[in-house]
């Protein structure tokens, strides 16, 4: 399934108790339609999003951002401190596609790469036999 939305906060990395780490972060998805009586009506779905493959994906997700998501949904279901049940989508990422959106994405991107290009430099001259 894929699913397109804005990210709503900054993504966060945590380490399960088994010493694997997750990128936790939030998309929206807003969507219109016309019901009979003509009416737009706008609707927001947020999902609650992990990807477990790279947690170095963390520093491109920032709140704004459009990203395109593949992955498989899963329902959960709580009783909130207040006693209340409560309901969410679980989003397990498998794929990222960023299309921009916010500021601080080209920045961090660019600075990904720099430092990626540093120590492949760096590591191909401590390669060099003189």
């Amino acid at each position: 399934m894929n699913i397109t939305g804005r990210l709503t906060r900054d993504a966060e990395v945590r380490t399960t108790s088994q010493q694997k780490q997750v990128v936790n972060f939030s998309v929206a998805i807003n969507d219109s339609y016309r019901n009979k009586q003509g009416e737009r009506i706008e609707q927001t779905t947020y999902f609650d999003c992990s990807y477990w493959i790279s947690p170095n994906v963390a520093l491109l997700l920032t709140k704004g951002t459009l990203v395109e998501l593949s992955g498989r949904v899963s329902t959960r279901a709580w009783t909130g401190n207040d006693g209340e049940l409560r309901a969410g989508l679980n989003f397990h990422t498998s794929q990222i596609k960023l299309h921009g959106g916010s500021r601080k994405t080209d920045t961090v991107q660019a600075t990904v790469q720099t430092e990626s290009n540093k120590t492949t430099k760096q590591g191909t001259e401590d390669d060099l036999p003189f």
